[in-house]
Order: structure tokens, then sequence, then C-alpha cells
């Protein structure tokens, strides 16, 4: 399906166990409920109001009031009404007939906010929290829309519309992709002015950020390692007993890394907000195994994790968490801009980062998180839609897009 010259639209089947299908379903009946409002409301008056602003000035808080529906879903809701009246002004401007909307399938509207895509499931926004969603897929081998835009480097996911199939019985999630191009962002709150935290994710700490905060992998690396260890010796047992013993030592891995990962994330997202930060800009998660060596599939599950838990945790306190392409962060010295692979050698086994140019000698983690916080704004400004950025938030000031250091007042 081809929404327009470079979008592509590809459908996948979900399987949602009963509880997770019940929230969707009551989700997506809210979403209507919504949509249906604000339609209302811009049908009122003789000129019809097509304006997103002025539709959310009249209706956002009388939907939030009324409605479980999360902030982000009541602005898609708003937003899919708006362009459905739009529409029809469009009709009758071109002579033809059109009448008011109305919205009567059930489905929602999901941007980078409400979903996250990641290789065999996503995870959605309800009115009560996540759920997550395994994939239905077709056989890798073959030719088809998931391997051609889903999976495939060069297309960038942008949004989805979760439907449901009463014929079939189920959920599908209709996925929105564009050809990637870097920070392709269009919202209204990256033109205003901004002020960045940016995350390394890391092997030695989980995350560190560009105020200096750093986050130990100690916890997860050690427990990963009893447990590989105790999963090799049940195994080698055979029996019944230990095959249901690997799997109860499994659950119990994940939830205790579920729960550092929860404490983590809120963690980060305090820092955010203690410093006044706008935005929190991560590594691209794509391809993170090949940029980390020694990282395992535990670390990719917990890098993904943590991502979701900071994005939905920061979408309630209206923080905008986002991703950039990290090429030559870890290179790049983020005092004098010097870029050289010697400045960080890969097999040195220290954390160390010297600059060759100018002799700046700091973490490497910390340098790189100041320097995914510093591309991100640099993209912004080359995109055109930096507005007027302030800066990448430090331990002791900000760091504007030219790299200039400004002191806080109390660091003087």
């Amino acid at each position: 399906m081809v929404d327009d010259s470079s979008t592509r639209t590809v459908p996948i089947k979900l399987d949602v166990d009963e509880s997770a299908a019940e929230l969707l379903h009551q989700t997506t009946d809210h979403f209507l409920d919504a949509a249906n409002y604000v339609v209302d409301v811009a049908w009122e008056p003789d000129w019809k109001i097509t304006s997103k602003q002025k539709l959310h000035d009249l209706t956002y808080y009388d939907v939030r009031d009324d409605s479980p529906l999360p902030a982000n879903l009541v602005q898609s809701a708003r937003n899919r009404a708006a362009e459905a009246v739009k529409g029809c002004v469009e009709r009758w401007k071109g002579g033809k007939k059109a009448s008011k909307p109305h919205f009567t399938s059930r489905f929602a509207s999901y941007d980078a906010r409400t979903v996250t895509v990641n290789d065999d499931h996503a995870t959605l926004a309800t009115i009560d929290g996540r759920v997550t969603a395994e994939f239905v897929l077709p056989d890798e081998q073959r030719d088809t829309p998931h391997s051609a835009y889903l999976f495939n480097d060069d297309y960038d996911v942008k949004g989805a519309t979760l439907h449901y199939d009463t014929v079939e019985d189920c959920f599908y999630l209709h996925m929105r992709t564009k050809p990637a191009v870097e920070n392709d962002d269009t919202e209204q709150g990256d033109t205003k002015h901004v002020s960045v935290l940016g995350v390394d994710l890391g092997i030695t700490n989980i995350a560190t950020t560009s105020t200096g905060k750093f986050w130990s992998g100690g916890e997860l690396n050690h427990w990963h390692r009893e447990y590989e260890k105790r999963r090799g010796d049940l195994q080698q047992t055979g029996t019944r007993w230990a095959h249901e013993n690997v799997q109860r030592v499994g659950r119990k891995q994940t939830g205790r890394f579920e729960q550092l990962l929860h404490t983590i994330s809120n963690e980060l997202v305090d820092e955010a907000l203690e410093n006044d930060c706008t935005h929190i800009v991560f590594e691209q998660l794509k391809g993170i195994r090949e940029r980390l060596p020694h990282a395992k599939a535990v670390h990719k599950w917990a890098f993904h994790r943590l991502y979701e838990y900071v994005t939905y945790k920061a979408e309630s306190e209206g923080l905008v968490v986002k991703q950039i392409n990290p090429a030559y962060t870890s290179q790049r010295c983020s005092k004098c801009g010097f870029t050289h692979e010697d400045n960080r050698p890969h097999n040195n086994g220290q954390d160390e980062f010297g600059c060759l140019k100018c002799g700046y000698d700091v973490h490497a983690d910390y340098n790189a998180a100041k320097n995914i916080g510093l591309k991100y704004l640099r993209d912004q400004q080359k995109s055109g839609r930096g507005g007027a950025p302030v800066g990448v938030r430090l331990n002791s000031g900000m760091l504007n897009v030219n790299g200039e250091y400004s002191p806080t007042a109390l660091s003087g």
C-alpha cells in the first residue's frame, strides 16, 4: 500500500494475549470517541475549524478529563479529526460534495512516542500502560513488503495505525515507513528552544549522560554470567526438572533485569528534569551490536527495554525522546571537535578518551554522551528545523551547537 511517493505502509498481524487484546479494544474505543468528539467541535461553526492548534485549545482538556487515553493518543485523535475535516473543506473548494466525517471502524493512530517497534514485536500505549504485541511474520526468505521496507535499514518507521479485523478476529498494525533521513523530525516541539540530555549506551556502563552521570552495567553483566553458568549446568542434567528450572531461572533473571532498567529509566528522566532539559537523545539502537563487538543479546535487549521505559516515562513529563546516528561520536573530541580513530583506541581495554589535538582527557562514555547531544543539535540546524537551540546539558554548564561552553551560575 502506498500513501505517497516515498511512504510505504506495511500491515503486520499481531499476536496478543487476552488481557492485552482487551486493553487494545478499550483503547481503540476511546480513540474513536475522542476523534468523533473533536469532529463535532470542529463542525459546529459555519466556517469549520481545521487548525490543530485551535482544536487542541478547544478540546484537549475536555477529552483528558473524560477519557483514560494517554496524552499523546489524545493528540493523535485530534490530528486525525482535524485531517478529516480539512479533507471535507478541500473537497468543497474543488466543487465536490462532502458530509460530516464520522469514524466507525476500530483504529488508533500511533507515533514514535506511543509505539516502539522491535524485530519481532512492538509495544503499544494503551489506556492502562503499555502492552506487548508479537508479530506474525512471513518467511524471511520471501520477497514481501516486510523485507523490502520494514526490515530494511534504508527505511525508518515513522508511525503506525492499529486496526481490528472483525473477520479474522485479530489486530493489525499498519506501519508507515519512509526512506531513512537522519533526524527527519517535523514536530513543532523541535522548532523551539531545546536543551538536550545526551545518553551513551555501553557494556561497562549501561548508560552515561552528558551531565556526567553513570549507571554501571556490573549488576546486569554479573547476573547474566551467573545465569549462563546455571543454565549450562542444568542443561547438562537433561531432566524435565532441569528444563523447568532453566525456565524458572530465566524468568527470575528477566524480572531482576527489568526492575534494574525501570530504576535507571526513572533516574534518567529525573536527571533530565533536574537539568531543565526538553529532550533526551540516545544513540540509534539499530545496529548497536555491530558497534559494540563485545555486546551480547542480553545487552541489545536491555538497551531496547531501557529506551522503551524512558520513552513512555518521559512522555508523561512532556519530554521528547529521540535517537541519532552515532557515527564518530566515540572518536570526536567534544571539546575541540577534532575527530580521529586514535582518540579512542578500541584495543587498549581502557575507558579513556584522549584528544590527539587539544589533549582533552576524559572518560570515553562521557565524551560520547556529549557528542550525541551535540550531533542532534547540529542535525536539527542542518535540516532547517533547529529554531534556536539552547545546547547540551553538562555536569557544570551548557555546551552550544558551536561547541562553546557556558558555566552555570552555581559553577562560576
